[in-house]
């Protein structure tokens, strides 16, 4: 008979979100797939450094401690060959990875919905489009230079147009203008807004949260939105509309949202905007979602 992982939240990371492997990318780039392969054969006993999924994914894995609530899985361009080093050094630190996907240099994209997976994260953006275009969530995590959190609690921090939400909303202020836009959204803020590509995932989470100790749980979310009222009303009704809570709400108005993060101490924040991105990431591990207007 055999096994069943649909009861579990899934995660799918690509090899290069999970370890660093900027040397041996650069490899490849540089001297092609065959000098690459020689490198990583003669390096397998070598352990691989932590990538910038490395902390986020152990505080997935961590929650095993509540039962058998979440599975990740390594999702990896290389060669079974090549990819023993990564095995090697999920290993090494005693990752409870034992599912993956070796797809030899094509892309892994198309394992992300047979394995059930919620949310896809990898370093390589053509994967993460077509995983997005499948109907996954997925973003692309960019170098950071946040440092790992020691505290128990699983943050993820969210946008909300074209994230979270679709981006009807932010079609009409960038198409119309701020003024057009918060008289749309007021005259809108008893009708919800149809989900974008994390709904799903924020959905997941949701429900992953009613099997977790309910003082203290080990998982909080936050929206943080460039919004600001009147146009606050909309998001509100449609989190409601789809009996989702989330913890925590930052309308900011338009401020940089980098210092919230931090405050928030998420340790992962998805956005859509690459120059909200490229900000916060010198703060948090972040994630760009290439998604909406904006990524046309």
């Amino acid at each position: 008979m055999s096994e069943d992982i649909s009861h579990k939240l899934i995660v799918a990371i690509s090899s290069r979100a999970l370890f660093d492997l900027d040397e041996s990318n650069h490899i490849y780039e540089t001297l092609g797939v065959e000098q690459y392969a020689q490198y990583q054969i003669e390096h397998e006993n070598e352990v691989l450094k932590p990538g910038v999924a490395f902390p986020l994914v152990k505080k997935f894995l961590n929650l095993n401690q509540y039962g058998d609530l979440v599975e990740v899985i390594l999702l990896s361009r290389n060669s079974a060959d090549t990819g023993l080093r990564i095995f090697n050094s999920i290993e090494h630190y005693s990752l409870g990875i034992t599912r993956a996907a070796f797809t030899g240099g094509q892309s892994p994209y198309q394992y992300v919905n047979a394995f059930g997976a919620h949310l896809f994260l990898s370093a390589n953006n053509h994967d993460v489009l077509d995983a997005l275009n499948s109907g996954c969530a997925a973003a692309t995590i960019l170098p950071s230079n946040n440092s790992e959190r020691h505290n128990s609690v699983l943050r993820f921090a969210f946008d909300g147009d074209a994230v979270l939400f679709s981006d009807e909303a932010e079609r009409v202020f960038q198409e119309q203008g701020l003024k057009a836009f918060t008289y749309s959204e007021k005259q809108a803020a008893q009708r919800p807004l149809s989900g974008g590509p994390f709904k799903g995932f924020l959905s997941a989470l949701h429900k992953l949260q009613q099997h977790l100790p309910k003082d203290n749980c080990p998982i909080r979310t936050a929206l943080v939105t460039a919004r600001q009222a009147p146009a606050h009303e909309r998001p509100i009704r449609t989190l409601r509309s789809w009996q989702i809570r989330i913890d925590e709400v930052l309308f900011l108005g338009g401020l940089d949202k980098s210092e919230f993060l931090a405050a928030f101490a998420a340790d992962i924040f998805f956005d859509d905007q690459p120059g909200h991105c490229e900000r916060a990431r010198a703060r948090v591990a972040t994630a760009h979602v290439p998604h909406g207007l904006l990524n046309k």
